[in-house]
This record gives C-alpha cells, sequence and structure tokens, in this order.
C-alpha cells in the first residue's frame, strides 16, 4: 500500500501514530505501517520478553553475557538507589559527581589553575569513541549554554594532524588536558596524550605538566604511573560501556564547558526518558516505538540503510554518535546464544545536518533504487533570533517528509517527464523537539539508548559488548613494528606485503 492511500484512508493518522514525552514528539505517520502492524510488532516485543528485559536492565543483571557485566548507565543518572551485587552503586557516582562540581567550581573561579599560575582558558578531552563522541556531541548541541572559558577542543584520531592543528592554536600555561581511556591502554588515546605532555614538558618543563592534567579510568593506578596526580583521576565503571558512558565522569569536559547546573539538567532528561521508559506500556512507549519501526522495517522490509537527518546545525554531530550507538551495539550476527542469526540486524545509520544534505545525497534519497528509512529531528523554538532562517529551516525540514511519503501528486503528476517524477512512499519518522535545552537533548540522547537495548533483545543479540573490533586492533599491534623495520615483510598476504613495502619506499625519498 501506498502512504498516499494510508493518509487518504485515515484522516485521524497523526493522532493515532504520534507520541509526545519529555519535551519531544514522535510522528511514525509516514512510515509504512497500519494499525495492525503496529498490533503485531508489540505483539512481537511481548513474545520476546522486552518487558522483563528492561526490568532485569534497571535491577542490575548481568545482561552483558559474554563479558559477565551489567549495563547499568541508567544508575549515573539516577535519583534513587540502584544496586548492582548487592551495594548501592548510585553512592559511587554521588561522590564521583561531587568531586567533578569541585574541579567545574574551582577552574571557573580560578582557584584551580595550570602549573604557571594562568586560569584555564581551555580544555582538551583525548579519547576516542564513547569516550570522544559523548562529550564533543553535547558541546556542540549545547553551544548557548557554553561558558566563555575553559573552550572545549577534543582530538581522537591517533593521525598526528589530529592533535597538532588543535595544539597549534593554544597557550600551554592555561590548557587543561582531560585523558580519557577507560582500561588507560587505548593506543589512540596513550599516543596523543603522550604527545599532550611532551608539548607541556617542552614549554613549561617536566614538574608543571601534572598541573595541567586529569583522567578518566577504570584502572586509576595506570593513571597515576603516567604522571596524573591521584585527586585528579575521576573513576569510570566496568558496568558501563563507552557508547553509554557520558553521563559519567567522561562529560567532565561537557561540565567544564557549560558549568554543573546544565550538565546536571542534561542527566534530569536523561532520567525522566528512563522513567518513561521503564513505566510505560509497549503500544505508548516512545524507545519500544522506534525500536519496532526499525525491526520491521530493517528486518521484515530488508531495508539495510536509515538516516539520520537533524534540521539543527547544533546536533550535526548526531549521526555519527548514533553510528557507534547503534551499529556498534546491534550490528552482529550472533544471537544470545551463539548462534547465528538467520535475519538481518542493524542497518547501516548514517547521515548529516539539514539542509546540507538536501544539496548532497537527497536525490538519492528520493530517487535511488535502494531503500532507505529517515528520522528526521528539528526543533520547534531556536536560540537565536534569525526567525526567517529557522522558518525557511522548518519548512524544508516539513517539506522532505511530505514529498519522501507522497511522491508527485496533483493534476501535472501524469503529465511530467519520468525523471521529474517522485514515486514516494518512502518511510520517515519525525521527531519535533520543543527546544534543544539540556534536559532535552539528555531525553533524545536517552531516547535512542533505550531503542537500541528494546531492539537488541527482540533481535536477540547482545547490545553491550564490541567484539567486533578486537581483529583488527590486534593486527594493527604486529603491523605497527613492520612500518619501521628494514627487513622484507612476507608473513602477510601479498596485498598488505606490498602496501608495506610502498610505504617503507616512499618514506625513504623524504
Amino acid at each position: 500500500m501506498h502512504l498516499r492511500d494510508l493518509f487518504a484512508q485515515d484522516a485521524a493518522r497523526f493522532d493515532r501514530f504520534s507520541l509526545a514525552a519529555d519535551g519531544l514528539l514522535l510522528d511514525w505517520s509516514k512510515q509504512r505501517i497500519t494499525a495492525e502492524t503496529m498490533q503485531l510488532l508489540v505483539a512481537l516485543a511481548r513474545d520476546c520478553k522486552v518487558e522483563s528485559a528492561v526490568a532485569g536492565m534497571f535491577a542490575g543483571e548481568h545482561i552483558n553475557t559474554t563479558e559477565n557485566r551489567a549495563a547499568l548507565h541508567v544508575a549515573l543518572r539516577a535519583h534513587k538507589p540502584t544496586r548492582l551485587d548487592g551495594r548501592d552503586v548510585t553512592r559511587e557516582v554521588g561522590e564521583t559527581l561531587g568531586a567533578m562540581a569541585r574541579l567545574v567550581r574551582g577552574v571557573h573561579g580560578g582557584s584551580i589553575k595550570g602549573g604557571s599560575g594562568r586560569v584555564f582558558t581551555d580544555v582538551v578531552n583525548i579519547g576516542i569513541g564513547g569516550s570522544d563522541l559523548g562529550p564533543r556531541l553535547v558541546c556542540a548541541a549545547l553551544e548557548p549554554y557554553l561558558k566563555s572559558r575553559p573552550r572545549p577542543h577534543f582530538v581522537s584520531n591517533v593521525d598526528g594532524a589530529a592533535i597538532a592543528s588543535v595544539l597549534a592554536a593554544l597557550d600551554p600555561r592555561s590548557t587543561l588536558f582531560v585523558i580519557t581511556s577507560k582500561t588507560f591502554t587505548t593506543q589512540e588515546t596513550l599516543t596523543n596524550a603522550r604527545t599532550a605532555v611532551a608539548w607541556l614538558a617542552r614549554k613549561l618543563g617536566r614538574r608543571a605538566v601534572g598541573q595541567q592534567l586529569c583522567a578518566i579510568t577504570a584502572d586509576p593506578a595506570r593513571a597515576v604511573a603516567f604522571g596524573i596526580a591521584a585527586e585528579r583521576v575521576f573513576p569510570m565503571w566496568d558496568w558501563v560501556g563507552g557508547r553509554y558512558s557520558l553521563w559519567s565522569a567522561v562529560g567532565l569536559p561537557i561540565a567544564l564547558a557549560t558549568g554543573m547546573k546544565p550538565f546536571e539538567d542534561l542527566l534530569a532528561g536523561a532520567r525522566a526518558m528512563d522513567a518513561h521508559f521503564r513505566r510505560a506500556p509497549l503500544e505508548r512507549n516512545l524507545p519500544v516505538t522506534l525500536a519496532l519501526l526499525e525491526v520491521w522495517n530493517a528486518t521484515f522490509r530488508g531495508v539495510a540503510s536509515r538516516a539520520v537527518l537533524p534540521y539543527d546545525e547544533r546536533l550535526r554531530l548526531l549521526p555519527a554518535y548514533l553510528q557507534q550507538l547503534e551499529m556498534e551495539s546491534c550490528g552482529k550476527c550472533i544471537t544470545r546464544d551463539g548462534q547465528a542469526t538467520d535475519y538481518p540486524t542493524a542497518p547501516l545509520t548514517w547521515g548529516s545536518a539539514g539542509t546540507d544534505g538536501q544539496h548532497a545525497y537527497f536525490q538519492w534519497l528520493h530517487q535511488g533504487t535502494q531503500p532507505v528509512a529517515a528520522d528526521f529531528i528539528a526543533c520547534c523554538r531556536p536560540h537565536h533570533r534569525l526567525r526567517g532562517h529557522h522558518d525557511a529551516l522548518l519548512a524544508n525540514f516539513l517539506a522532505q517528509t511530505e514529498a519522501l511519503a507522497f511522491g508527485t501528486t496533483g493534476t501535472d503528476a501524469g503529465r511530467l517527464p519520468p525523471y521529474r517524477a517522485f514515486e514516494g512512499n518512502r518511510p520517515t519518522t519525525s521527531i519535533l523537539l520543543d527546544e534543544l535545552t539540556p534536559r532535552v537533548l539528555g531525553a533524545l540522547i536517552a531516547l535512542y539508548e533505550h531503542k537500541v537495548f528494546a531492539q537488541s533483545v527482540i533481535w536477540d543479540i547482545n547490545a553491550f559488548d564490541q567484539w567486533g573490533v578486537e581483529l583488527g586492533k590486534k593486527l594493527a599491534g604486529g603491523i605497527l613494528p613492520e612500518l619501521g623495520g628494514a627487513a622484507p615483510v612476507s608473513n602477510r598476504d601479498s596485498s598488505t606485503n606490498g602496501l608495506i613495502a610502498r610505504i617503507r619506499k616512499q618514506r625513504r625519498k623524504k
């Protein structure tokens, strides 16, 4: 059936297929579903025991089965005691938030300074994956809430160009570095951290370096051995995955950039979405609805691609953040009992900010040959006062979902040449935020977190491990010394051997 027919048959389709909670509205009326579709999908969720799985996550059960761990990121924003293996972990979380608040107040008030006595004007977060993407996204999204200092910067890529360009614009006397690594062994992070320490030592002297550093890690002994003062080391826990960690001390760069109040509001928004996810019936549960739509499109309809299209410049990093959250969590082909799946799981997640994307890949969205779904996200109220800009932005946001759903309509539709015709019937979900405040942003991110968990339960996969990244890291460790060696490399495939030889040859020419 075509979406044109579905809307023509039901004048109340928007009311039937939309929900609002915690400062945002979810509209899935332009998805290719009927009331019966949703009833069957909800029945599937019940058959897969989504409700008991949600209860188990909040209860601290070890749902990360391959690592025998809980996935209790909800405890990072909980107000009520949350127990894990008999202890109240919210007490540890509260102590960490208190330590963060003291550091933030000291930096903002000028009582915590660099080794040369300068107040901190800049903070550089050194991390990768969840230790980078979450804080980077939030700092960009909350740009209107940023303090005048310290200004946030981010370094993740091991490519030296990344850290070199950041350091070139900074004064070492007034720059604070936050080094985030759960194990404190992450190659990219430690390589960049050593470069930062060498830069500080060269500019300020070795004795001043320690006053310019903080760390967030689950292995504080390694951080102290690296040269970071014990009182500047904040904990991570093995019951929080990296891609779910921005609510913890991993969010220290956010708190330094915005102050503690916006950071606490961010937590409050996520906490509100936690309560909704935990208590709302499946039929009126926003994260579950998003999960069911993903299962419907990816598994039943064979839609292997989903675009995330925020029509707000401050959310431009959301697609990259969701790439990790969704594809590292659900990009798997093995069930929880170790069997191969015989059905598609997570689709490709990609996208960029509107309206830029309209002048790049929207041609493919409208007239391409491969099926794709899309999430469109916009804000009802902007922080700026350029009303004309915002009206134009929202007009495009609304027009694109209409065009994708209904295609070419009207009396001229049948007389258009084929290359100007739009078939339509391309599914989209619209998410409208009242305003991009810290609280609403927290609810939006938590919405997607819980969506990922719900769909993982239906797909019968573990959303909280990421063994798929291990092989490449292991192989890179073996290749690294070979790049600097002189003996011919012959123990790998002919392609890799040839590429190593070419790299060595070209390096000798410089």
